[in-house]
């Protein structure tokens, strides 16, 4: 199993200065340049301790957000690419559909996959619905742009020889030439999100790895449906190291610990929904499917934890939102969650959000690094070994 280490870089000291939305109406004069400065360079401080302590890093983007200062993941990681050694570097991801030059897009892969010396994974996703008010961007048709954006940044990394030409309906460019060339050839590993089995199969397709985020009850049947059509498309099983699964991770020594860390990390969960309504989710955006499977459970906006009014701790582990306790306390939360999905190979971990500070998030993660790692990697190794005899 792999650990990915990953902060939002949110600007949280001004969380209760805003009334209101904190996402794209939110008044940036909410946001002072020198705490900004001291965030970015704190949470810089952070992936590095991340590469030194044996996680990966993975980083991702937003726009116009108190939620998430990273406006570019790349910007990011180009920094990261020099100032670690060993981590795998995970952009997930870039907003293809917000970014309307692919072909810069693919350029700017390829540059950080040479410097980094091949440590480049790339996640393309189609942008948060309510990032289309910066991009001008109509949500009809995403996913349209999104394939063709796909296809085309595939095709300029992988191309060797000459310059080619790329008429498409959404992009055109007579003369497609990436210098450099990928550090890892064809080009690095790629990674697309998934809530829904209908994306979940599209991406087995592929051969991509599957991600998916605060999914819960949902995580299993994706990941069976992406096994079901990853088996019918490339002629053997697909192994825990094609899915991935994000939740927030705090560690502690023992009970109070916890109990502070998580208090200090709660806040994450309640400033998320804050999102101008009609940016929630805007008519063409989400599919068919989610948007009914959104309707049966009473959800009318996106972000939606699934939580009960006052969720223990309990309820965040079993419903894979938190994984709160103990180094003890942890391994039985993840590895339990872990097989109840069916098994994924990489546990990304927001082990920054909210008001825990560097100190607290350097501490919770060196515990976790220590303690947890090693016993979780062995549960991985023993569950694939009980698979293997089986079959």
């Amino acid at each position: 199993m792999e650990f990915w280490h990953f902060s939002e870089q949110s600007m949280h000291p001004a969380w209760n200065e805003i009334d209101g939305p904190t996402k794209v109406t939110v008044d940036n004069r909410h946001c002072d340049p020198q705490v900004a400065h001291e965030l970015y360079n704190r949470y810089l401080d952070e992936w590095i301790v991340a590469d030194q302590l044996g996680y990966n890093i993975f980083v991702n983007e937003h726009h116009a957000s108190a939620n998430c200062m990273s406006a570019s993941c790349l910007l990011t990681l180009s920094i990261l690419a020099r100032q670690t050694k060993k981590a795998r570097l995970l952009c997930l991801g870039v907003p293809v559909t917000n970014r309307t030059d692919p072909y810069r897009v693919a350029e700017e892969l390829a540059m950080i996959d040479v410097i980094s010396g091949g440590r480049l994974e790339i996640g393309l996703v189609k942008a948060s619905p309510f990032e289309l008010a910066m991009s001008n961007q109509s949500p009809a048709r995403i996913m349209d742009r999104y394939w063709e954006a796909h296809d085309f940044i595939v095709k300029a990394l992988t191309h060797q020889g000459g310059p080619f030409s790329w008429e498409g309906e959404f992009y055109n460019y007579r003369n497609v030439n990436v210098w450099p060339r990928p550090y890892q050839q064809p080009m690095p590993p790629m990674w697309i999100t998934a809530s829904g089995v209908s994306t979940g199969r599209r991406i087995a397709q592929l051969g991509y790895v599957c991600a998916t985020f605060f999914n819960g009850a949902g995580t299993r049947p994706l990941f069976e449906a992406y096994k079901e059509e990853y088996l019918k498309t490339h002629g053997h099983e697909a192994g825990p190291d094609r899915f991935a699964y994000l939740a927030i991770v705090v560690c502690g020594r023992n009970e109070k610990e916890v109990a502070d860390r998580v208090a200090k990390v709660k806040p994450y969960l309640d400033v998320q929904p804050r999102t101008p309504k009609a940016w929630s989710n805007p008519p063409g955006y989400e599919t068919a499917e989610l948007n009914a499977m959104a309707l049966k459970k009473g959800i009318t906006g996106r972000i939606n934890f699934g939580l009960p009014q006052n969720p223990t701790l309990k309820d965040m582990a079993d419903g894979g939102i938190m994984f709160a306790g103990t180094p003890e306390q942890l391994y039985e939360q993840i590895s339990s969650f872990n097989d109840r999905t069916g098994g994924f190979g990489h546990l990304l971990m927001l082990a920054q959000a909210g008001y825990l500070d560097h100190e607290e998030t350097v501490d919770s993660m060196t515990l976790f690094a220590e303690q947890v790692m090693p016993r979780l990697r062995e549960h991985e190794a023993e569950r694939n070994r009980e698979l293997t005899a089986a079959a």
